[in-house]
């Protein structure tokens, strides 16, 4: 279980998460204080930001602790080795879409890499554990043999893996580095009659241009509500990232239309509101009151709060499963909405 931290505190994490706001450092900050707000920030995936900003702020004007400065020390040493890894990673997913690019396989890399050197100023502040590709479906096979041939090893269950479009590679060698192959970045079955994004819907959205803003936010949104369920900050620092990322209304237009091709109005609708209340991002939940609410996405709202995100790991953490939990049904239940065909044309042409 995590540290606990009072509101004042809480602010103070989400300052130092959000990558383009000043560092949060006052001459009151106790050294147990901001320990506890460091434990926090390893376990949201927001860490590298915090340190990068603690770097920024310089020693001198942090608490003079021992224990803290022997954990700075460590934390540094952890995301050195981190960055490391990241760029690892990124050198065998850069092999791998070679060998599949020769055998006439279209894939794309998305996630990790990706909203690392598009969405964050500070490509650090944004390591990755995994290389995430993904492909038409027809294609998983061709590209699981690819990958195999790269000297990877199947680390999931075959059969498994295909019903959810999700395949984890293993290297050989060191089998820290993993490689996930997706058909769909929707794993969830009983979700995917109602949404869906492949690789012939990004096509649409980027609409012969290459991660365009529309597209790398309607990934990030997908990867909070329909992968991860909301479990760490992280996601939202993607989607709050994301959102500065669209310049104007046009882009604001493709996002909307992009959220109705791939049935993710319900997400989207969520995942900005409670990313623009986080972060006191208003356009986020302007845009997000673009959706025309139905039963679902006010219940969504109403269960997905920045309390229950920021306590995934506190002694409210029950109450915060309960809630995710409880989204992830009404995620199933939610009803399509239809989108009319020639919108769809529109989009693809």
């Amino acid at each position: 279980m995590l540290p606990s931290l009072a509101p004042a505190d809480e602010k103070r994490l989400l300052t130092f998460a959000d990558p383009e706001a000043p560092a949060a450092i006052g001459s009151d900050l106790a050294a147990a204080t901001l320990l506890a707000l460091l434990a926090n920030a390893e376990f949201h995936g927001v860490l590298p930001i915090m340190l990068r900003k603690l770097r920024e702020t310089g020693d001198a004007q942090l608490p003079q602790d021992t224990a803290l400065q022997r954990k700075l020390s460590e934390l540094r040493d952890e995301a050195t080795m981190a960055t490391g890894q990241s760029m690892l990673l990124q050198y065998h997913g850069d092999r791998i879409m070679k060998a599949l690019a020769a055998k006439g396989v279209p894939a794309r890399i998305v996630k990790g890499p990706v909203f690392a050197r598009k969405l964050y100023r500070h490509v650090a502040d944004r390591p990755f554990t995994d290389i995430d590709i993904l492909v038409d479906p027809a294609s998983i096979g061709e590209a699981n043999k690819t990958i195999g041939e790269c000297g990877f090893e199947l680390g999931s269950d075959e059969a498994e893996s295909y019903e959810l479009q999700e395949f984890k590679w293993l290297e050989k060698e060191n089998s820290s580095l993993l490689i996930e192959l997706h058909g769909d970045l929707v794993h969830d079955t009983g979700m995917r009659r109602r949404l869906s994004l492949g690789f012939r819907e990004l096509q649409a959205i980027d609409n012969g241009e290459t991660d365009t803003p529309a597209a790398l936010l309607t990934i990030a949104i997908v990867h909070a509500a329909g992968g991860h369920k909301f479990h760490r900050l992280q996601l939202c620092v993607d989607v709050l990232q994301g959102m500065r990322a669209l310049k104007s209304p046009q882009e604001e237009a493709r996002l909307l239309d992009a959220a109705r091709m791939t049935g993710i109005e319900l997400e989207l609708a969520t995942v900005l509101n409670v990313t623009g209340r986080l972060f006191g991002a208003p356009r986020a939940i302007e845009l997000a009151n673009r959706i025309k609410p139905d039963l679902s996405i006010r219940l969504a709202k109403w269960l997905i709060t920045g309390n229950m995100l920021l306590r995934v790991n506190s002694r409210e953490k029950l109450r915060s499963r309960l809630s995710r939990d409880a989204f992830r049904w009404v995620q199933r239940l939610a009803r399509p909405r239809p989108y009319p065909a020639q919108a769809r044309e529109a989009t693809s042409g």
